[in-house]
């Protein structure tokens, strides 16, 4: 089992980064959240990591916080949720957003993440009650990594968005926003939408 990696961040595509460990590059799949919190390129960073084997690939998905790997092994556990959904609620809400929702049993604000209908969002509500502490989960804030509108786009198509949705979403937002807040920007006017 693969449980962290320390290396240096050679390459970052939503959701996927590639990590030099002594001359290894592990591909990884990080949530928004964790993204949005990398270094620049060429710095180093430590991941907690969780491996997944299935019969046909063995997937590494990499968090920040020991909270994000705690609350993505959580949502593993939930029948008909696999890593990539449990990586889409990771980065439609933040730690304290997803302990808020499941405190309050508020199921719509589930249902705007890609990939969760009403039925998933209810069983979520029910499998993670308990699970949270509303006050002890907080997800990591960070700072915008680049300005690029094709990393957001990038973004919002690994979050289960279509291109002509993420191309319109981009379009919205300033000219100079980072990529962090883009991506935050963007999923608030596709949520609406």
């Amino acid at each position: 089992m693969i449980g962290r990696l320390s290396g240096i961040l050679l390459e970052k595509n939503p959701p996927q980064i590639l990590l030099d460990v002594q001359g290894v590059g592990y591909e990884l799949d990080v949530p928004m959240s964790t993204f949005y919190n990398l270094p620049a390129l060429n710095e180093k960073v430590v991941l907690h990591t969780q491996l997944i084997v299935r019969e046909d690939a063995h997937l590494l998905y990499g968090f920040l916080t020991h909270e994000e790997r705690i609350a993505f092994r959580q949502l593993l556990k939930i029948s008909g949720v696999g890593p990539k959904l449990a990586l889409s609620v990771l980065s439609g809400l933040s730690l304290s957003d997803l302990a808020l929702a499941v405190a309050n049993k508020d199921a719509a604000r589930l249902t705007k993440i890609p990939g969760v209908g009403k039925k998933t969002a209810e069983r979520l509500l029910l499998e993670l009650q308990g699970k949270f502490s509303v006050t002890g989960a907080g997800a990591t804030q960070g700072a915008p990594v680049a300005s690029s509108n094709s990393d957001i786009i990038n973004a919002l198509q690994a979050l289960g968005y279509n291109e002509k949705e993420a191309d319109w979403a981009a379009k919205q937002l300033p000219k100079e926003v980072g990529v962090s807040d883009g991506i935050r920007q963007a999923l608030k006017l596709l949520s609406k939408g």
